[in-house]
């Protein structure tokens, strides 16, 4: 019995090990998502910019692939991210935003200083939408299909590295589907 209870600290010490090396040869940028190939969760959000009538909501995703970016005044990185994002815009990429937990008017106003490349933009101040397109940060960005659909999820800031070897073939492929 003594001489069991002399292994068992081996044996968890060499389980520790193994379940170390195994997680050091996994990419920590890819995040996998439960929404894949299922469609968006229902959500009706008010608009960021005080001049618009109309927010962002689940319907609006449908008739042609889109990209949801997730965004905050506050995020660091999505104004690293934002002139990729102006450029996408020019290209003809429909783009909508989800401000996420901005102070009142935060949001509008970053849109107004940095350039505005959403075609609709949702404000979530209580963050109930990304908590259930289970966002862990900002910002993060779906590509979304012609039905609505979740087809891919990139967390972090989109660069054109990103852009040219998986959003944009997607995103021809999504066009390309009848």
């Amino acid at each position: 019995m003594k001489r069991l209870l002399a292994i068992v600290p081996a044996v968890v010490f060499a389980g520790l090990m193994v379940a170390f090396v195994i997680g050091l040869g996994r990419d920590p940028s890819i995040l996998p998502s439960m929404l894949i190939d299922k469609p968006l969760p229902v959500f009706d959000l008010p608009p960021v910019r005080a001049a618009d009538t109309k927010g962002l909501a689940s319907t609006d995703f449908r008739g042609e692939p889109a990209l949801l970016n997730v965004f905050g005044s506050w995020c660091v990185t999505c104004r690293v991210e934002h002139p990729f994002l102006m450029q996408l815009k020019a290209q003809g990429v429909p783009i909508h935003g989800l401000d996420w937990k901005d102070q009142p008017g935060a949001g509008e106003a970053w849109l107004v200083r940095y350039g505005d490349p959403y075609q609709l933009a949702g404000d979530d101040p209580v963050g109930r939408t990304v908590i259930d397109l289970g966002v862990t940060g900002a910002p993060e960005t779906f590509v979304v299909d012609r039905q609505g659909r979740v087809r891919y999820r990139h967390v972090g800031a989109i660069t054109p590295e990103v852009w040219s070897k998986t959003l944009a073939p997607l995103m021809t492929k999504l066009k390309a589907e009848s």
